[in-house]
């Protein structure tokens, strides 16, 4: 079929396909889904388990062990973590990175069916465990409500009220709030009233669980009816609380529960969870997106509902934004977009300049309906515009025009050679449709790896392969069919010189086509100095290598940043927050700040995909920072070290800008496991030392944590017995003087309430006065001293936290390069790695690598795991094209040679060879071939039309010179914006040096070798 002919001849349906493309094109655009970074799905969840009284090592074998056990034969199991505190268990489970979103549902459904049918194996005061399967729910929206001098009870009202509103909003899945305190019914007992009264106060913990429970009186029939029977007696108000009647001394009165206990509804002193807004202590109200919408458009909805309800708002109430994701997609969009624009007009304007205005038109309307048309399927396939896709369009954009101008100026040199628009459009698509589908789903097969990627890091790319896939199968599609419509419009039948005969004139003249034929007459008469001259290119290249920067991704360009500190293990949560508002004021007045959110005892809302929130922990803060601009974050963030170095030396802390790409944690993590803690720790210290000797690096701990001091009362068993007292009895008074103990549940509505047991303030004893604590026996009916159940107390050491990775204990020794300087971690961890690797491990003990080396290497190997079949791909393809061996070899003889580009674009440009950077050089490889495919088919061409070997391999050469050079000018120019793009400046770097030398590689090693394997003599090219 004359492909060009149809297109040319039937006007009307040419015209009417780039309507189409036009307008569905703009309407597509307006349509697609807005986001600063792609989705990608977080696989964890968390099995939590309290036990309360439970030593870690308790937890550990009584119930972090059992859930792993349950856990590890689940065949979609891809690792297994545990955290073991005192009374605490968290597990938490990834799955492999072969399931996708939509499998987890069922997947985490199987989980709490596990987990609920072994937990009736748990010994007795073992929670019910807590799977957490919305681990990874993103709150885009994150907004801080305070109001100075109002109570918490009207803050939480109105963010209740808020809330409610919030929900409704079209495009909007879950509303949530952070740092919310829980309330609990206080019931301070006198002890000296309960002896005094006769009133023990295990009847007094029996009455209240009785009399608030709800059980079951049965149904009666009455007649034909059968009625259900409830009983009344359930607490209704705090007032019912208070008359209960817990005794009737002998005299016949009633003693209620006010006669023995004050009652106090309150807050649960010391909160877990605490949050201040520039010093403001605040409640977070964090607003999640439904999947698929646009961003940009719900937050807008958002915007206007708050707006409407800003009258119900208190006076002295505010709500400040945190973060509003809506805001940021909208800037990060409108930036890309403008650098894609950029990229665009830098495209048409290099066309212009280099193939004539009417060529140039011609190519830049071709690329733009190309780039249409992609929104379209985009917005079939529900690719949503933001960071990735956006980026892979721009990297398209120098290839998009290749097979365009291949086509365009094989129609020209017809038309210049006498030939008729529809003889010279239909000869040229004839001629390079198949070479040019081949190279293009060759260049689109060096993306693949990324697409196929099946971890976070290849789901968080994999839209910059879906959109180069979509792109530049458009791009042949228009080459072959629109292309040759639009010459036929542009160009004229009269561009042969009339006084030269049809043939006769030669086209490639000029300054570029002279200089060219120079080179390589010289190239092909010395092609062995030339070959070893690229070789030794190449040889240096790889040594040089070793001095580039390694990195895996870079940090946002988001103006914010974090510092979390630590206070020592064991920190009390008031003192962590004490510590915090001192931090507060010293940052506060800075007029580059636009505002500090802090959080104690935990993260907050997960904001962004990339922020991983701390588990609760009352020794740990984190202050999110948001400046004025980014362009300050470096010095402000340089200056608030100085400021902690100088003002808390001994305090824990660690800045860090927002990462762009999956989360790491720390940067370098060594992970040493085996059986026992004491040689556990004992590696640890020893690989801390490492660390601190390099110089290099901070944050220096392992997560294990300082060992805490233990308050152990040496129970005597024989006395305690002879007194009537157990165990419980001693743990149940301590805990209530000290801490409060839970005896019953009060109703209200569909909360539940904690009813606490505790003693007055002038009954409690302190630490010092612990033996005179009085325990009640039930068996005499007397209170005895703890001094006489006890052999007396000491204080040990324990481990507070025992992590487990694999159902192995596990310490993690973890560090960061210097903020301030300019090292990347892979730098300093190629300096520390063998020092670290040489100590010696016990039997049962082993080393493994964590942090951005572990990250990096999991999603290089993931790449590099369809990489081969890939590759194999790619080179059938070019043997099926050729029905040869010799000549792809020649084409892939080049592929390798292009590192000399990359090593020395990555060196004066003093750019780190990241993950990214890794995917442009891949993606290098299907460019090379591509123009490589393009020259070898017009060897053939010209070896069918009966022109000498020698004289074939020149000539294509130099018919070659400007739509490789075109392609190659383009990409590189277009790359420019993306220079100025932290995520993607490795990328362009190494496509732009890359490809740059690539158009060398073409337009001489590929002649040079061809004629080395096909033994061609050398010709001088005047003599043709």
């Amino acid at each position: 079929m004359n492909i060009a002919g149809y297109f040319i001849e039937r006007k009307v349906t040419s015209w009417l396909v780039t309507v189409l493309l036009l307008v569905g094109g703009a309407l597509s655009f307006m349509d697609l889904g807005r986001l600063e970074d792609p989705e990608f799905t977080i696989k964890d969840a968390l099995v939590i388990t309290y036990y309360p009284g439970a030593s870690p090592e308790q937890v550990e074998e009584e119930v972090t062990y059992p859930i792993e056990e349950t856990l590890q034969n689940l065949p979609y199991l891809d690792k297994i973590k545990s955290t073991s505190k005192a009374g605490y268990s968290k597990v938490q489970l990834t799955i492999k990175d072969t399931y996708r979103a939509g499998e987890l549902k069922q997947i985490w459904d199987e989980v709490r069916k596990n987990i609920r049918d072994m937990s009736s194996r748990f010994p007795t005061g073992v929670a019910t465990p807590i799977v957490v399967d919305d681990f990874g729910d993103v709150y885009g929206v994150m907004l801080a409500v305070h109001g100075e001098g109002y109570p918490y009870k009207d803050l939480a009202t109105y963010v209740d009220y808020v809330k409610r509103e919030l929900v409704l909003v079209d495009g909007v899945a879950k509303v949530a709030v952070a740092a919310e305190q829980n309330e609990q019914i206080t019931i301070e007992i006198s002890r000296s009233k309960l002896a005094n009264m006769g009133v023990a106060p295990s009847q007094l913990q029996t009455l209240l669980s009785n009399q608030n429970t709800v059980t079951n009186a049965g149904r009666v029939q009455v007649g034909s009816e059968y009625i259900r029977i409830s009983s009344t007696g359930e607490f209704q108000d705090i007032a019912e609380l208070e008359n209960l009647i817990v005794g009737t001394p002998g005299d016949g009165s009633l003693i209620r529960l006010r006669d023995v206990a004050t009652i106090k509804r309150e807050y649960v002193d010391p909160q877990s969870h605490l949050v201040n807004f520039d010093g403001n202590s605040s409640l977070l109200l964090g607003i999640s997106f439904s999947s698929g919408v646009n961003v940009v458009e719900v937050g807008e909805r958002i915007e206007q509902r708050l707006n409407e309800l800003a009258y119900q708002q208190p006076v002295g109430i505010s709500m400040d934004t945190v973060y509003f994701q809506s805001k940021e997609v909208d800037r990060s969009v409108t930036d890309f977009l403008t650098n894609l624009a950029a990229a665009v007009g830098i495209v048409i304007l290099v066309l212009l300049v280099f193939m004539g205005v009417r060529s140039g038109i011609l190519i830049g309307l071709v690329l733009l309906l190309t780039i249409l048309g992609t929104f379209i399927v985009m917005d079939y396939f529900n690719i949503d515009l933001q960071r990735i896709s956006l980026g892979g369009l721009i990297i398209a954009l120098g290839m998009l025009v290749d097979n365009a101008i291949v086509v365009t100026e094989g129609i020209l040199i017809g038309l210049r050679r006498g030939q008729t628009k529809m003889q010279a459009a239909s000869s040229v698509v004839d001629q390079t449709k198949w070479p040019l589908l081949g190279a293009t789903v060759i260049a689109i097969t060096a993306f693949a790896p990324i697409g196929l990627s099946p971890d976070s890091v290849g789901e968080f790319v994999g839209s910059l392969f879906y959109v180069l896939l979509i792109s530049l199968m458009l791009s042949w599609v228009t080459a072959i069919t629109l292309t040759p419509f639009f010459c036929d419009l542009f160009f004229k039948e009269d561009l042969l010189d009339h006084h030269e005969e049809e043939g006769d004139r030669d086209p490639y003249q000029g300054f570029l086509f002279t200089g060219y034929k120079w080179l390589l007459d010289r190239a092909m008469h010395y092609r062995k100095s030339a070959v070893i001259i690229l070789v030794a290119a190449l040889l240096t290249a790889g040594w040089s290598f070793q001095f580039v920067k390694q990195a895996f991704f870079p940090p946002s360009t988001t103006p914010m940043f974090y510092l979390d500190i630590n206070m020592p293990e064991g920190s009390h949560i008031d003192a962590t927050y004490a510590k915090v508002k001192e931090i507060e004021q010293m940052l506060v007045g800075d007029e580059r700040i636009e505002f500090i959110t802090s959080t104690t005892g935990q993260g907050t809302l997960r904001f962004m995909l990339t922020y991983s929130a701390e588990q609760t922990d009352a020794g740990y803060a984190q202050f999110i920072v948001r400046a004025k601009s980014a362009e300050v974050i470096p010095a402000l963030m340089e200056e608030t070290y100085q400021k902690m170095k100088a003002g808390y030396p001994d305090l824990e802390f660690k800045l860090q800008r927002l990462q762009l790409g999956p989360a790491t944690g720390s940067k370098i993590e060594a992970r040493i496991s085996g059986p026992d803690p004491v040689v556990l720790r004992q590696v640890s210290e020893q690989i801390q030392g490492i660390y601190r000797a390099d110089g290099g690096l901070e944050n220096i701990k392992d997560d294990w944590r300082q060992p805490v001091k233990v308050l152990r009362p040496i129970f005597d068993d024989a006395q305690a017995r002879r007194l009537g007292i157990s165990k419980k009895d001693l743990d149940d008074v301590l805990l209530t003087n000290f801490t409060g103990s839970q005896i019953g549940l009060y109703r209200e509505g569909s909360d539940l309430i904690p009813i606490v047991q505790t003693v007055p303030e002038n009954e409690r004893v302190s630490i010092e006065q612990i033996r005179d604590l009085q325990i009640y026996s039930a068996a005499t009916g007397n209170y005895v001293s703890v001094a006489n159940v006890v052999d007396g107390f000491e204080t040990v050491w324990e481990d507070p936290i025992i992590e487990r990775r694999d159902r192995k204990r596990t310490i993690t020794v973890k560090a960061d390069p210097l903020v301030l300087g300019n090292e990347t971690a892979m730098a300093v961890f190629s300096r520390i790695r063998a020092d670290v690797e040489a100590i010696p491990l016990p039997p049962g003990y082993a080393l493994e690598w964590g942090g951005e080396y572990e990250s990096s290497t999991d999603a290089q190997a993931n790449i590099f795991t369809s990489l081969p079949m890939g590759y194999l791909f790619m080179f059938i393809i070019t043997i099926l094209l050729f029905n040869s061996i010799r000549l792809p070899l020649v084409i892939w003889l080049c592929v390798p040679m292009a590192l000399i580009g990359v090593s020395s674009g990555l060196l004066i440009m003093d750019s780190a060879f990241s993950f990214m950077a890794l995917l442009g050089f891949l993606s290098l490889s299907g460019m090379i071939v591509k123009n490589g495919i393009v020259l070898a088919d017009q060897i053939n061409y010209e070896l069918d039309q009966g022109t000498e070997k020698y004289e074939a391999v020149f000539r294509s050469a130099v018919s070659r010179v400007r739509p490789v050079c075109m392609a190659a000018i383009t990409t590189i120019l277009g790359m420019i914006p993306l220079l100025y793009d932290a995520f993607f400046e490795g990328m362009a770097v190494v496509i732009s040096f890359g490809l740059g030398f690539a158009t060398l590689l073409t337009l001489i090693a590929v002649p040079v070798f061809y004629a080395m394997f096909y033994k061609i003599p050398y010709r001088k090219h005047h003599d043709f």
